[in-house]
């Protein structure tokens, strides 16, 4: 079970930093985008979820 587990970690965490990147590379503004890393950070899965469906899109 240690082995999932830390597996389960180890994606969360790619997932998190992912999502920090790209609300680093959107075009909201800088207090939004504190506000979104806080809430990946404090809530990894639910944020992470969050982000994904409502958050702010990286600019291209």
């Amino acid at each position: 079970m240690g082995f999932f587990n830390s597996l389960i970690g180890l994606i969360v965490f790619a997932l998190d930093v992912w999502a920090i990147a790209s609300i680093f590379n959107s075009k909201v503004e800088t207090a939004q985008k504190v506000l979104w890393i806080a809430l990946v950070l404090i809530l990894p899965i639910i944020g992470f979820l969050i982000w994904y469906f409502a958050g702010p899109k990286p600019a291209r």
